[in-house]
């Protein structure tokens, strides 16, 4: 009873003291605190919400009218809220703007919560997490004209009543989750300024005719909307678009003339749909407004039209289209021109002789062409050149000296062309340049000793020219330097020991030279070194033994020199994928490890090697003592052969062959092999019992296999059929999951792709046969008991690993190779953690000339995997790839698995959003991993975040991911992910940047 008195005297102390509080605030501030009560508010943003105030006009995001204190005005931006949308808001009647852009605003947009806020003018809620349907009440409000729900996940159809908003000016449904097709009933909005629908995945479906009703309209944004047919004629009549955007479709046919009556058109964006005939020849020169041009990735063919040097561009892409003929010489008198992209077209002749004269030209690429002629020489006149990229064409001469005063220049791509005398001294210089590639020209004199200005270069590329002199000893100062690539030159003199300096050097490439001299000591410091390349020149004396130390050092070629001495045993430490000593002087016994007919190519030409393989022991040492070995050898083999016969005899005298326990009759086996084999297939088929097995799936079963060698192999063994058709994964690897591994696997070579070793198959069964990998699966690790051993560095290493694999799927195999399935599953780990990209059962070739993404037949991938967009349009590129390594990369660094009940409906993407902009990244990252590294994990979530961006286009390329990482590795990338989640996007640099 005491305890009862006790607390209504407490309530009754709490009425007497707030009471006078509640009852001072007026009726529109007990709104907004109702209001405040249903949000969540981790940053305080709300904490100026005073209830003891009279009014809420001095509250944050709340503006009043100043003659009658009521308010009109509502923002709370990027405030990190969240909850649902508070409908009492409606109650605040001459509320006339709301906007919660940028939060976490939940749940469902009911009818009810906003139909009643009349007064309302403008309404935005972009960039939150809104579900379910529009409502369709949103017409109902008489004053709206502005309506942005921009990224956001509503879904559905666009309601019919849409076409009835009687004043509105705005409307933006950009990246939701919206299908049916884009309808008419939009072009009854008469009043309408903006239409953006871009980034949902609306059913197939053409541009309305009605759109061009909308004769106010000064913006129109249809970008990747899944359209399809032809540009309609009717858009000619908005007279005042400023911009029109639509890109990434699959519209056809030409571009109608009448576009060239938008005479206030700024931008036109017309990139990635596969439009056809010839630009309109006329009518350019009356859109006097016209900046930026874009109709890239299109298969449009003819000239560039003279009229368009009347306009005053600043931006050109005509790039990836079949256009021909030379470039109008007046393009180069534009004067803002910063941007001329024309690379991947049929263009001939000279390029204009004054570009960059009078134009602030920034960005230059007109690569894979058939220009020729010499090169401008004020390109860089206004000093704003940052990319100059002439890849593959017929551009004779020397290069100006102007370039080399060049200071603005950070990539610089000349390769292929027919550019002849000496490099401009001042050029090797430059202190910007990144990336400076001259190769397959016919380039003479030497490299300079000024290239030890050149602080930022990352890859000099210089090959198949007729450079000459020794290499300066300056280049050792180039600290950041990645790759050297000099074959093909005639440089000579010896290796500056400065070399080992290159602490970076991923390749070093100096074949078919005339260097001599001894490989300098202390080349082991160059431990990122994959490959190293040497051969024929004249190097000499002892092969270093430190080179086995340099661990991830994948092609090894020292061949056509003059080495002597032993092969160093440290060379047994690596893991090669190319392996050639060849026509050497090289002497004594082969090491254990390569003492095999598999190498034997790899030891040719030098008589003094010794070792166990035919026809490589012509040395005069060591003859007398293998005669003993192989007569020894001689009398077990004869031994070991009787006894194999006789067992066999027996075998077959009092055994049958069980074919139904088998299934198999291994006189139709068919082998073919991708590596020189040491086994046969009835090694392999003699072990696949349930005892080996060490995985099953979907697609088959995985057997370890001991070889007679002692090494293992693991074998996947394919169903005959597909299990179930009901999932689209294993149909498609059931059917054609082998060819699409054999066909893939068979042709590359790469040290994070796991190697195919070869393929068996009959007619109801097929086998594939890989390198083992020790440490199994990194998901089957990463997600156990066991996923405390994986410290930062070495999920650092294998997210490294696994980006260099699918880096060498996109850019550097023809085709591009799409993998379609990345997950921690398909990554594998050898003993050391050394990670490889497997389980190409639903991989694709891309033709490189194909336009845009690949529509596919079903969806490939797993849950948690796969990009927004290939889930719901079946179109696949590189980007689909990038968004599901982005999913592993969060893995690493969180531990958790892509999806998880802890998640509730949201994925672990959404997860990591959600809990960095709520709570902080510390919230995020695996508690199992040491807090030293957190800057360089916060490097990397932030990969993981750009990687899964929503949009395809501001996910970086595999590439870009591998710069990146490696800059984080070098300690200098230093970009953490903010408080408010929102990354930079990355667009690409250059044609080369694109997979081959």
């Amino acid at each position: 009873m005491l305890h009862h008195h006790h607390y209504l005297l407490c309530l009754l102390l709490l009425t007497l003291t707030s009471s006078p509080l509640i009852l001072s605030l007026n009726q529109e501030g007990v709104f907004l605190q109702q209001a405040k009560l249903g949000f969540d508010d981790p940053n305080s943003v709300l904490a100026t919400w005073n209830p003891s105030d009279a009014t809420p006009c001095k509250w944050t995001g709340v503006v009043c009218n100043p003659a009658t204190h009521s308010v009109v005005s509502l923002d709370l931006s990027s405030s990190n809220l969240s909850g649902p949308f508070p409908s009492i808001l409606c109650r605040l009647k001459n509320l006339i703007s709301v906007s919660f852009y940028d939060n976490f605003v939940n749940s469902t947009l009911r009818a009810d919560d906003v139909v009643s806020c009349q007064s309302l003018e403008h309404l935005d809620l972009a960039q939150n997490y809104l579900t379910g349907h529009l409502p369709a009440t949103l017409p109902h409000l008489p004053n709206l004209k502005y309506l942005d729900l921009t990224g956001n996940n509503f879904s559905g159809v666009i309601p019919d009543s849409f076409g009835t908003f009687q004043k509105l000016e705005v409307l933006a449904l950009v990246e939701n989750l919206l299908d049916g097709t884009i309808p008419p009933f939009l072009g009854n909005i008469l009043t309408l300024k903006q239409l953006n629908l871009s980034y949902n995945p609306f059913s197939p479906g053409r541009i309305p005719p009605e759109l061009g009703n909308l004769t106010n309209l000064e913006v129109l944004w249809l970008t990747e909307t899944n359209l399809v047919g032809e540009i309609p004629e009717s858009l000619g009549r908005l007279v005042r678009l400023t911009d029109l955007d639509l890109a990434y479709n699959s519209l056809s046919g030409a571009i109608p003339s009448s576009l060239t009556e938008l005479t206030s058109l700024v931008q036109l964006e017309l990139y990635n749909n596969s439009l056809t005939g010839e630009l309109p020849s006329s009518g350019w020169s009356n859109m006097t407004s016209l900046r930026r041009i874009d109709a890239s990735m299109n298969d449009l063919s003819g000239s560039i039209p003279a009229e368009l040097c009347e306009l005053p561009l600043e931006s050109l892409n005509l790039y990836e289209n079949n256009l021909r003929g030379e470039v109008p010489e007046g393009i180069a008198d534009s004067p803002d021109l910063y941007e001329l992209r024309l690379f991947q077209n049929h263009l001939s002749g000279r390029l204009p002789p004054n570009l960059g004269k009078l134009s602030p030209l920034k960005w230059i690429d007109v690569s894979t062409n058939k220009f020729s002629g010499p090169l401008p020489e004020n390109l860089c006149l206004n000093g704003a050149l940052e990319e100059l990229l002439l890849i593959e064409n017929s551009i004779s001469g020397e290069l100006p000296a102007s370039l080399g005063e060049c200071h603005s220049l950070l990539r610089l791509r000349l390769g292929h062309n027919s550019f002849s005398g000496e490099v401009p001294e001042r050029l090797w210089g430059l202190p910007h340049v990144s990336l400076l590639e001259l190769s397959g020209n016919s380039f003479t004199g030497g490299i300079a000793k000024t290239i030890a200005g050149a602080s930022n270069l990352s890859q000099l590329i210089l090959s198949g020219n007729y450079f000459s002199g020794s290499l300066p000893a300056e280049i050792g100062l180039l600290d950041g330097l990645l790759e050297l690539s000099i074959n093909d030159n005639k440089l000579s003199g010896s290796l500056p020991s400065s070399v080992v300096n290159l602490g970076q050097l991923v390749k070093l490439d100096l074949h078919n030279n005339g260097l001599s001299g001894v490989i300098p000591s202390g080349i082991q410091s160059l431990k990122r070194l994959n490959e190293l390349n040497l051969a024929n020149n004249g190097f000499s004396g002892n092969i270093p033994n430190e080179i086995g130390d340099l661990s991830v050092l994948n092609y090894l070629d020292l061949s056509g020199n003059k080495f002597s001495g032993e092969i160093p045993v440290g060379l047994q430490n690596l893991k090669l994928n190319l392996l050639d000593l060849s026509n050497n002087r090289l002497s004594g016994n082969i090491p254990a490890m390569y003492a095999k007919e598999v190498y034997k190519d790899s030891f040719l030409g030098n008589p003094g090697l010794c070792g166990d393989i035919d026809g490589l022991c012509n040395g005069k040492g060591g003859i007398q003592e293998m005669g003993y070995v192989w007569l020894l050898r001689s009398i077990f083999i004869v031994a070991g052969l009787v006894l194999i016969v006789g067992v066999v005899w027996f075998y077959f005298k009092y055994k049958n062959f069980d074919k139904a326990k088998k299934s198999m009759d291994r006189s139709k086996w068919t082998l073919m092999s991708f590596h020189k084999l040491e086994f046969s297939e009835n090694e392999i088929l003699d072990a696949l019992d349930e005892d080996n097995v060490i995985g099953s799936g979907a697609s088959g079963k995985v057997y370890k296999v001991v070889l007679s060698t002692g090494e293992a192999v693991a074998v996947k063994k394919l169903w005959g059929r597909p299990k179930s058709a009901e999932d689209s994964v294993d149909l498609e690897k059931g059917n054609g999951g082998f060819e699409a591994e054999v066909e893939t696997l068979g042709k590359i070579r790469h040290k994070n792709i796991v190697k195919l070793w070869c393929c068996c198959s009959t007619r109801d069964c097929k086998l594939l046969v890989y390198e083992y990998m020790p440490n199994g699966s990194l998901g089957d690790l990463l997600h156990s008991t066991k996923g405390g051993l994986l410290d930062w560095p070495i999920r650092f290493k294998i997210a490294l690993d696994a980006a260099d694999g699918l880096s060498y799927l996109h850019h550097d195999c023809a085709p591009a190779i799409v993998h379609r399935d990345i997950k921690s599953n398909n990554i594998l780990l050898d003993s050391e953690f050394g990670a490889r990209v497997a389980d190409f059962g639903v991989a694709k070739m891309v033709d490189a000339n194909a336009k845009g993404s690949h529509s596919m037949s079903v969806i490939a991938g797993s849950c948690g995997y796969i990009a927004p967009e290939y889930g719901y349009t079946l179109r696949v590129n590189e980007k689909s790839d990038t968004y599901s390594f982005g999913v592993v990369i969060l893995e690493l660094v969180t531990g958790k698995h892509p999806v998880d009940p802890e998640f509730g409906e949201k994925d672990l993407v959404k997860w990591v959003c959600t809990t960095v902009d709520q709570k902080g990244v510390e919230h995020v990252i695996d508690p199992r991993l040491d807090s030293c590294f957190k800057d360089e994990i916060c490097g990397v979530l932030n990969i993981g975040l750009l990687c899964t961006s929503p949009l395809p286009i501001n996910r970086p390329s595999m590439r870009r991911v591998v710069t990146i990482m490696q800059a984080i590795a070098n300690g200098t990338h230093h970009n953490a992910p903010g408080k408010d989640g929102k990354l930079t996007p990355y667009y690409y640099q250059d044609a080369s940047d694109q997979p081959t």
